[in-house]
């Protein structure tokens, strides 16, 4: 018999996130580069948070991948570029992790979740 009982209060996923989660649904554009060539993948997100992305895109990339992506945030003029690790995939879902955020695309990002929170 082991001596650690097993934990009744399990934590939930999401709180065990470093940042929270806001719904969106904006564009994106992914481009992986695999076996010489760059696939171009579009897609939708679904959440974000001040550290990554979520969306379905129009086909599978896997886990640990390193992409380039074109975000079209609210409060940017501009479509965002950014580079990106793969983190989970289920189906066409994904998730992905930001890399190298310069200032002013994590102060974009930070201002748009601020907005999504408060619902303004």
């Amino acid at each position: 018999m082991s001596g650690t009982a097993p934990n009744p209060n399990p934590v939930p996923y999401d709180a065990r996130r470093r940042y929270a989660r806001h719904a969106l649904d904006v564009r994106l554009l992914v481009n992986v580069f695999r076996a010489g060539a760059t696939l171009a993948l579009w897609g939708r997100s679904h959440e974000i948070g001040e550290d990554g992305i979520g969306g379905t895109l129009t086909g599978e990339l896997e886990p640990g991948e390193v992409v380039s992506m074109e975000i079209s945030l609210p409060l940017v003029s501009h479509p965002m570029k950014v580079r990106a690790l793969v983190r989970y995939r289920d189906g066409l879902r994904h998730g992905f992790e930001f890399l190298a955020l310069s200032r002013e695309q994590r102060e974009s990002v930070g201002r748009v979740c601020e907005m999504l929170a408060t619902g303004e």
